[in-house]
């Protein structure tokens, strides 16, 4: 049988990163076990608040870039995009005539 997923409150998700991070004496699975939650969600609420701290913070892709390469990849995004919206409308201008050459 398979066990149905629990859903956590963010509330409950937040006291438990930070219990964790303020808890230098005690392991991932000591903490876990008193929570009555498994390990390896703990871990993944640490990495997922780690990653969101990041982001934050200009982490992920931007992270130790220069202003001149965060400039240039904010635009490279926006001239990516722009050549997407581009692409989707050929895409849909040939298939309509497409249609309209076997009519």
């Amino acid at each position: 049988m398979v066990a149905k997923r629990k859903n956590f409150p963010e509330e409950f998700k937040r006291d438990a990163v930070a219990l964790v991070r303020s808890s230098k004496d005690r392991t991932y699975t000591d903490i876990a076990r008193g929570l009555g939650i498994h390990v390896e969600t703990l871990r993944k609420w640490v990495r997922e608040d780690h990653s969101r701290a990041l982001g934050a913070m200009g982490g992920g892709a931007e992270a130790g870039m220069t202003s001149d390469g965060q400039e240039e990849l904010k635009r490279l995004r926006r001239e990516n995009a722009r050549l997407k919206e581009d692409n989707e409308i050929l895409r849909k201008a040939a298939a309509y005539f497409a249609r309209e050459t076997t009519r």
